[in-house]
């Protein structure tokens, strides 16, 4: 009887053992999903918020020394530039001044195209015309006459000042309206113009 009993016990047994290996196994392959789960990076979880623009810069305050209707900024340049305005020419001076214009303008185009445009030459030529040569009393007032032909302004050129060869002219048609002109070796012109505040019918040099 006890022979019969062992092999029994051996064909049971072997059934346990194997359900246990199953059991192990499968413990085996859950716990390691769970520890990849674990392992994944965070970055695959949830993804990390954009980055932040620049902050937009800002304009920097105008400057308080601009004045208005200045195209380049300079500081103070509209009174700087105060002796180049001419004062204000009424519609009768305008209309007086062109008519003095029309009979400067070819004398002065002759001129230039004889080449002669020395102030001598120029002023003998204009006062063909009539006019009278403007004067100056002992401090420097005008007394009398109404034209002035003098030489070109000196120009500073790189490190020194030239002058060119040239005239302008200045004739004071009414106390309001002045012709103001020129003629050099390039070119010649001609304008009608309100009187300049320091030199009267003459275009001031640039550089005061």
């Amino acid at each position: 009887m006890v022979t019969s009993t062992t092999p029994w016990r051996r064909r049971r047994a072997a059934p346990v053992l194997l359900l246990s290996a199953a059991v192990a196994l499968t413990g085996c392959g859950t716990e390691r999903a769970t520890d990849t789960a674990a392992a994944l990076p965070t970055s695959l979880a949830r993804s990390s918020p954009p980055p932040s623009a620049p902050p937009t810069p800002t304009s920097p305050p105008a400057s308080p020394y601009v004045e208005p209707g200045v195209v380049d900024g300079a500081p103070h340049i509209g009174d700087n530039n105060a002796y180049r305005r001419t004062g204000t020419l009424s519609p009768a001076g305008e209309k007086a001044a062109r008519r003095e214009a029309a009979r400067i303008e070819p004398v002065l185009k002759r001129l230039w195209r004889q080449k002669e445009w020395d102030p001598e030459s120029v002023r003998a030529a204009l006062l063909e015309l009539g006019y009278a040569e403007e004067g100056s009393g002992e401090a420097g007032e005008r007394a009398g006459g109404t034209l002035g032909v003098r030489g070109m302004d000196a120009r500073y050129e790189t490190d020194h000042y030239v002058t060119p060869d040239g005239a302008q002219v200045g004739l004071r048609v009414r106390a309001d309206a002045c012709v103001t002109a020129f003629v050099q070796e390039t070119n010649y012109g001609v304008k009608v113009n309100g009187p300049y505040l320091e030199t009267g019918c003459f275009e001031p040099p640039y550089g005061h």
